[in-house]
């Protein structure tokens, strides 16, 4: 009980800071842009790229061990301490165990192999880190509106070619695992470079497919014109567009419900093989083979201090751009499944549009947190797979899935534009999925029961064995007592 009132109370501050994040970055937008007129793409640079994503992904790197202490029943990090009178004995939530890692990793030793080749080997940590980062630049963390008179984005920045970008900016990814692989002149740090490139190029082609249904029934390669407006945002469109239009509408009142045109709903399928694919080009557990431990072939085996961090930091801020991507590209973005025009009608959002879009942005953000916790939730759960089955899951059965989406999604849009035959199509996929895996589960349970059965049975079995044995010593025993007579 008292971890589980821990735990809302920390969820409680989480949200109480996305609100006051979201509201200052509108704020200090529209004071900017009457400065400078697009001056407030700056500071979203500033506040989402480096302090809200930056600080998630710093502050992930205790929260895992948390979370994976919490599944484990274990107490997890709360060694160090702040020696301060007040918080002296109070381990925080084990943050200062992020303090203590941060600080090591800036004054430890930089060791450099003598025979690396010391250009690439320092180019590698970089290559591995900027792309990584740079995604989050064409993701839309909330509306446009009008903040002091003045037109507000909250994205850094919005290029024709958006998800285009993401593919582009992702790919370079793979030059920094082979650089710091081969550049170490290590025999271990190859293998791994090797596996990590073989993994994230075979994915990257799942990776490419599970978006082509969704470019074809938005019809848009653009993220924000993915996540769409809802009909009259704050004098922004007419009607609702992308995301935020509903395939079924119905009213109570003038409060709007129905089923929005959601990627999830659209394409069940692609959600599942961008995720499988995306997770996978994070290179963590399950997918973790080109730098798994117990077999010492890490890419990164000869870096250290802040190169080393460098790899380590990449990786959260995937996770963090991952759940950006998804939640923009299958979950509405910033939207709200219902409601969202009453809540843009009402005189206080269309009076006050930095409150409206401080209340969207935090709904995008309590998105990107939930995906963020279902990927550590993963990340414990399953076991490393093979590299074989690695490899077999992306040629044999993302790619062969992917292309059946395609064909499917193409056909489909073309037969009905208004993209409802897609939704019914995708809510039956969602049907079978959800059948397949209770009969699997309900298999699980009765195969579980007959294994206690037999145990059993063995246990019985067992018995008597042990008894025969007992049995057996005793009679030894009687020999030997009687021989010595």
């Amino acid at each position: 009980m008292k971890r589980t009132l821990t735990m809302l109370f920390w969820f409680g501050v989480m949200f109480a800071h996305f609100v006051g994040i979201m509201a200052a970055a509108y704020a200090l937008g529209g004071l900017v842009e009457g400065v400078l007129p697009g001056g407030s793409r700056l500071t979203n640079l500033a506040i989402l790229m480096v302090a809200v994503v930056m600080g998630i992904a710093s502050l992930l790197t205790v929260a895992e061990r948390k979370w994976s202490s919490l599944m484990q029943n274990r107490i997890g990090p709360n060694r160090a301490r702040i020696n301060l009178p007040i918080i002296k004995d109070s381990p925080l939530v084990g943050i200062p165990h992020f303090l203590a890692d941060g600080m090591k990793m800036l004054f430890k030793e930089d060791f450099l192999p003598a025979t690396a080749n010391k250009l690439l080997y320092n180019l590698g940590p970089m290559l591995a880190f900027a792309p990584v980062f740079a995604l989050f630049a064409v993701v839309p963390a909330g509306p446009s509106v009008s903040v002091f008179g003045k037109h507000v984005d909250m994205v850094v920045a919005t290029p024709d070619f958006g998800i285009l970008y993401v593919f582009a900016i992702a790919s370079l990814a793979v030059y920094g695992t082979s650089l710091a692989g081969w550049a170490s002149n290590n025999k271990f740090a190859l293998l791994g470079g090797v596996r990590a490139a073989s993994q994230m190029i075979s994915y990257e082609v799942a990776l490419g497919l599970s978006l082509v249904g969704l470019m074809m029934a938005f019809s848009t390669v653009q993220l924000p014109a993915f996540v769409g407006n809802v009909a009259n945002e704050l004098g922004l469109g007419n009607a609702a567009s992308g995301q935020a239009r509903y395939l079924w509408e119905a009213r109570v009142g003038s409060f709007d419900i129905g089923i929005p045109a959601w990627g999830f709903l659209l394409q069940p399928l692609g959600f599942f093989l961008f995720f499988a694919a995306a997770f996978a080009e994070t290179k963590r557990a399950p997918f973790d083979t080109p730098e798994g431990e117990s077999e010492i072939i890490g890419y990164f085996v000869e870096y250290s201090g802040m190169k080393f961090g460098l790899f380590m930091i990449s990786e959260f801020v995937e996770i963090v751009v991952l759940s950006g991507l998804i939640v923009v590209l299958f979950f509405g973005g910033y939207h709200l499944p219902f409601g969202g025009e009453w809540l843009s009608n009402l005189a206080v959002m269309k009076e006050h549009g930095w409150l409206y879009g401080t209340i969207l942005g935090t709904v995008f953000w309590a998105k990107v947190m939930f995906f963020v916790w279902l990927q550590l939730a993963i990340r414990w759960t399953f076991p490393r797979f093979r590299y074989d089955q690695i490899q077999t899951l992306g040629w044999k059965i993302l790619l062969p899935i992917g292309l059946f989406n395609v064909f499917a999604t193409g056909a489909l849009v073309l037969w009905d534009p208004s993209l409802q035959a897609l939704a019914i199509f995708g809510l039956l996929q969602i049907g079978v999925l959800l059948a397949l895996t209770m009969s699997s589960a309900l298999k699980s349970e009765e195969g579980h029961g007959h294994g206690h059965g037999h145990d059993a049975h063995g246990h019985g079995h067992d018995a008597h064995g042990h008894a025969a044995h007992a049995d057996t010593h005793s009679g030894a025993h009687s020999g030997a007592a009687a021989a010595s007579h």
